[in-house]
């Protein structure tokens, strides 16, 4: 068991988070689960195995202080983290630049910028170690011009830190990812479309960036929904 390998998974305790920790489990990989409420993970925890292999942890991503915690303890209980899924975010509401409640701006801005930052800056260490891999949930609203989206501007913020870190670890062994989804249904978004991606599907492509040889490095994922039949 020492040998599996480690997969940090932040925004752990629904949607893609925990479509990607059940994925995960079943290609062997011992998991480090982390969301605000540790609570919500407990169940999760007991489907995929219990404490010989997963842990969870309570994380608010914007705590720096709980970033550290939390890679103090997945090393402490597992000695290694070979994947680090950067995917706790938060969505916006409507109103746009014009009448969106400020205050939803800077917790959504921290959780999905700054958060996403500092756990690149913890794990980053764990990552040498291991020659690891890093992916980072961004957005196919990252890659458009959604009117009035201060969302879509942190998910731009996103690709830019992929982009960004991906060229300082350039020679470090270390591969880095994006993924990308378009609307997925999960309890993320108040309303859903009926058309839209499930979070298996997001997990899949985690998947499918961590399971390619060594040499192999997946840049981006970009996961749409087959648009509907007219």
């Amino acid at each position: 068991m020492a040998n599996q390998p480690v997969m940090l998974i932040t925004g752990a305790s629904s949607g893609i988070g925990a479509a990607t920790a059940r994925a995960a489990a079943k290609q062997g990989y011992r998991l480090v689960l982390a969301a605000r409420s540790e609570e919500k993970l407990s169940g999760l925890a007991r489907e995929l195995g219990g404490d010989e292999t997963v842990l969870t942890v309570r994380c608010d991503v914007q705590d720096g202080d709980d970033q550290k915690a939390m890679v103090q303890r997945a090393l402490a209980t597992f000695g290694r983290i070979d994947a680090v899924f950067a995917n706790a975010g938060r969505g916006g509401e409507p109103g746009g630049f014009s009448k969106a409640d400020p205050e939803v701006w800077k917790d959504m801005i921290l959780t999905n910028i700054y958060g996403v930052g500092l756990t690149v800056q913890h794990c980053l260490p764990a990552l040498r170690e291991s020659k690891g891999h890093l992916l980072l949930t961004g957005s196919a609203a990252g890659r458009v011009t959604i009117p009035g989206s201060m969302y879509s501007a942190t998910k731009w913020a996103v690709s830019a830190i992929g982009y960004g870190v991906r060229e300082e670890l350039r020679g470090s062994g270390i591969r880095v990812t994006l993924i990308e989804p378009g609307m997925v249904d999960t309890p993320f978004f108040d309303e859903r479309p009926e058309h839209a991606l499930k979070p298996e599907d997001i997990a899949s492509a985690v998947m499918y960036a961590v399971s390619q040889p060594a040499h192999v490095d997946v840049n981006e994922i970009l996961v749409r929904p087959t648009p509907a039949e007219k």
